[in-house]
């Protein structure tokens, strides 16, 4: 089963823009994002994007050893499933380029259990938003693309599969004790974010990804840190 790290990035947000090359405990928010996600075993990753931001995403992509994928700038259904065929992927792992603190191994083990399960779309409930990814197979997706007309499920990769449960395996699962914070939100929306993700590095980081323990056990276990 060939596996594919997709992470969806655009440029063009109006409430925080670029917000992906925001700078961040020497690097870049996309930067952190890819390196958390290369300690996830995969066949491919990728950034998923659009042509405008392509130009501006590459060099960091190139840096950390990702391809770039292009695709329709506001259909990111059709530009996730595209990059699904590109390189031959029989499941994806989405991750998104506004979160820092994606924990891998959140993601490892959410992937081993979709695996396991036999599933077509999973992910965890209960840890931090922005820590989290969806393990999606890449027929299911295949499934939405052809299918989905409302314009929610083409700005959107997987909102069609959560509104057709009936006909597919949607896996979600309690996260793990010790990254158990649902009220806790750590994705760069906006400038607000954007500092507190900045504290958060400054007290946290140490050269390597800050896994979603280490974050919770930070928070102190209240909802805003």
């Amino acid at each position: 089963m060939r596996t594919a790290v997709l992470v969806q990035v655009r440029l063009g947000s109006t409430r925080l823009p670029s917000k992906a090359l925001l700078p961040l405990a020497g690097a870049t928010v996309i930067d952190h994002v890819m390196r958390a996600l290369l300690l996830v075993p995969a066949e491919t990753r990728a950034l998923v994007t659009d042509r405008g931001s392509a130009d501006s995403l590459r060099p960091h992509a190139d840096a950390a050893g990702f391809a770039v994928f292009i695709g329709p700038d506001e259909d990111l259904l059709a530009r996730f499933c595209m990059a699904a065929r590109s390189f031959a992927a029989d499941q994806l792992i989405r991750a998104t380029g506004d979160n820092p603190l994606t924990s891998a191994r959140l993601a490892r083990e959410i992937r081993a259990a979709h695996e396991a399960a036999g599933a077509d779309l999973s992910h965890y409930l209960g840890n931090p938003w922005g820590t989290g990814v969806e393990v999606v197979r890449a027929r299911a997706l295949f499934d939405a693309e052809r299918e989905a007309v409302m314009p929610e499920e083409r700005e959107h990769a997987t909102t069609w599969l959560y509104r057709n449960r009936e006909r597919y395996r949607v896996l979600e699962l309690a996260a793990p004790s010790d990254a158990w914070m649902p009220d806790a939100k750590v994705s760069v929306d906006t400038a607000e974010d954007y500092e507190r993700i900045r504290r958060i590095f400054a007290e946290l980081y140490r050269g390597g990804p800050i896994e979603a323990d280490a974050l919770v056990k930070h928070l102190g276990g209240t909802a805003n840190g």
